[in-house]
């Protein structure tokens, strides 16, 4: 592991899949300092925490002093997280969200995003109680370990990141830059349903201009297969 650097920063994980297992993995090897948990607890992420040197925490302190704490389980389950999970985070936290709303395929029809029209990630920051930043929702997990390009490379992937936070957005595309993609700005929470499941972008392994034009493609109605 590099040495730390005045850059390096305390991110708290929680979810230890495939999104969550793989940047668990890249952050570290960046030398940031890991807290990672999932909800079987930290006993289940001994060979995680043996590979990356990640601290493997329970689900209450994870984001404990945390600068970034990025929240990656199955959307049916972000409303049995603990109460108050963000509360002992760094002032001024900055939250991602990776989640998406499969309705068919794991989550079971969820109201507030069916009838009330709230976007995944406007639905997850209620939740939470805290505004989130929508970004890796539709990465590859194994782009995040194959796919990193120095700055300019021509096959330099680029992810969208929506948000209402400016800050917190703007931390969230230096750390994207930092894992080696590129990032464009994808509006606010509101907007995010042009990055769910289903369009253009979702899934999308291509540069700025293509993410770009994907996103402005987009078409607010849910496809078939992901809508309940």
């Amino acid at each position: 592991m590099p040495p730390k650097g005045e850059s390096d920063m305390k991110i708290g994980i929680i979810g230890a899949g495939n999104i969550g297992g793989n940047l668990t993995r890249r952050l570290t090897e960046l030398g940031h300092d890991v807290y990672v948990a999932n909800s079987r607890g930290p006993q289940t992420l001994t060979a995680l925490a043996e590979e990356t040197g990640a601290t493997p925490v329970r689900v209450e302190e994870a984001a404990r002093g945390a600068e970034i704490v990025v929240v990656t389980v199955p959307l049916k389950a972000v409303p049995d997280l603990p109460s108050g999970v963000l509360d002992q985070a760094a002032e001024g936290v900055t939250v991602i969200d990776t989640g998406n709303y499969y309705p068919k395929q794991r989550d079971g029809r969820i109201a507030a995003i069916e009838d009330e029209g709230l976007t995944e990630s406007r639905w997850t920051a209620r939740h939470l109680g805290h505004t989130v930043v929508k970004a890796f929702n539709g990465t590859y997990a194994q782009d995040i370990l194959d796919r990193p390009r120095p700055a300019g490379a021509a096959d330099r992937i680029a992810l969208p990141v929506a948000a209402d936070d400016a800050t917190a957005k703007h931390v969230v595309r230096a750390l994207i830059e930092e894992l080696g993609f590129d990032t464009v700005d994808a509006g606010g929470l509101d907007d995010s349903w042009r990055q769910q499941p289903g369009t253009p972008v979702y899934g999308l392994q291509e540069g700025v201009e293509a993410v770009t034009k994907a996103l402005a493609e987009a078409s607010p109605e849910r496809t078939p297969d992901f809508s309940a």
